[in-house]
């Protein structure tokens, strides 16, 4: 496909061109990161390494994990070294990995939380059929289906954004390549690329939204027919489920359902679901099950005994 633009490389104004501002930047979302990397990390060694967590929830918790340190990974790093040098570029080619990274691990991201209410749903009302809908193989089908549309869907962005004529201006104002601030440069009537946008990542986020929580309003008013302690540890996972959703997609919808236009509060909100979320899961995810609490001591415990006989 030929390339229609004139640019080379792209200027990323980050977050904030204050210096002193900067450093705070950087010290703040190192931080963030390596605790994202350790958490999803522990999540991820966890579950591989504990025979209690056999269950089709903890292999797509396993595959959640994944995807959300990928996801932030496509940010973070470049974010972290940008702050500290005076003027930030990102080349072309560059930049379009990055879209495609970004948007690959973040609709892998929405596919298994979709995933996650599935086997949810299963679980809780239709639970003498468990074990024979949420088979191994049929878990493995579903995620491989899911890293395939998650693929099919990057490709989209890419061709969209390969599609965009850069006659010149190349200054993105925000800390990562994205088809909104991309939009925003190029040299053509942008309506229909526009509407394919919104079409593409933002039928993507709002029905996954309504779809998650349809299922789990259904799940949750199945409830009513289980026992007390029943309902207490459904209810407990499906919150878990619900409060991870609602701050994913929020945010997800706000960027992404709309025309390409810009608001103050954007970086911000690009902020909270790029870096935020992917450490926010993990800690949900652990302090609200008592499951994976328990496998962590455990495998901490080995981790020690096995420390000492050194």
């Amino acid at each position: 496909m030929k390339l229609n633009n004139n640019v080379t490389e792209f200027i990323l104004l980050g977050l904030t061109q204050d210096p002193v501002r900067k450093k705070i930047v950087f010290v703040t979302f190192l931080l963030f990161y390596l605790a994202t990397l350790l958490a999803n990390f522990l999540i991820i060694t966890t579950i591989k390494t504990s025979q209690t967590l056999g269950s089709p929830m903890y292999f797509f918790l396993f595959h959640l994990s994944l995807s959300d340190t990928c996801f932030c990974t496509s940010i973070a790093p470049r974010m972290i070294v940008d702050a500290l040098l005076k003027k930030t570029t990102i080349s072309f080619s560059e930049c379009m990995i990055q879209v495609f990274s970004l948007h690959f691990f973040g609709c892998l991201g929405i596919f298994i939380l979709i995933l996650m209410a599935a086997d949810r749903y299963v679980a809780i009302c239709k639970p003498l059929h468990y074990t024979t809908i949420m088979s191994r193989r049929v878990c493995a089908v579903l995620v491989a289906m899911a890293w395939l549309g998650s693929c099919v869907h990057s490709l989209a962005q890419i061709f969209l954004a390969l599609s965009l004529p850069f006659c010149g201006p190349n200054v993105i104002d925000h800390y990562f390549c994205d088809l909104q601030p991309l939009l925003k440069l190029a040299c053509a009537d942008i309506y229909v690329i526009n509407l394919l946008l919104v079409s593409n990542s933002g039928a993507i986020c709002t029905v996954s939204f309504v779809v998650l929580i349809c299922s789990y309003v259904i799940i949750l008013y199945s409830l009513r027919n289980h026992s007390a302690e029943g309902r207490r540890k459904a209810l407990s996972t499906c919150i878990s489920h619900i409060i991870v959703v609602i701050l994913f997609f929020g945010p997800c919808i706000f960027i992404y359902t709309r025309p390409a236009t810009t608001f103050p509060m954007d970086k911000m909100i690009a902020v909270f679901y790029t870096l935020g979320t992917p450490l926010i899961n993990p800690l949900i995810y652990t302090l609200r099950n008592a499951e994976v609490k328990t496998a962590m001591r455990k495998l901490w415990r080995r981790k020690l005994i096995s420390d000492d006989k050194r």
